[in-house]
């Protein structure tokens, strides 16, 4: 973005985000909170699902923090996003469905914003 403000609220955005999936999201898969449980049981993942993709949540929500990652961690986000729509609409009758697909426009936000991020993640693993 280039105004101020833009490059204010992209930040910000980032910031809850990457709060929101760290803490509120990945932590209580990581420690197993009863309702996390029991929604990975009732998809038969139980607790080695549970555990991937709090993890996943917590590392990206850490990586969205990370302005070199920001872009890749935005990206595997829709990803899982994307994901977690289709097992909602699946296999919890829809409940819910509309928070992911509404996480998914921030996040693309983020991803196109941040692009030139990418760019140089891929010249440094290119060495």
């Amino acid at each position: 973005p280039r105004g101020r403000g833009a490059r204010i609220a992209l930040r910000t955005l980032q910031v809850f985000l990457g709060v929101f999936f760290a803490v509120a999201s990945g932590v209580p898969k990581l420690i197993a909170h009863p309702t996390a449980a029991e929604s990975f049981d009732k998809l038969g993942w139980g607790a080695p699902g549970m555990y991937t993709i709090g993890a996943l949540e917590l590392l990206g929500g850490i990586a969205l923090l990370v302005p070199l990652l920001s872009s890749v961690a935005a990206t595997a986000f829709i990803g899982l996003m994307a994901g977690a729509f289709i097992v909602t609409v699946t296999q919890f009758g829809g409940e819910n469905a509309a928070t992911p697909l509404i996480l998914i426009l921030p996040l693309a936000w983020i991803a196109w914003a941040r692009r030139d991020e990418t760019a140089k993640l891929i010249a440094r693993l290119r060495g």
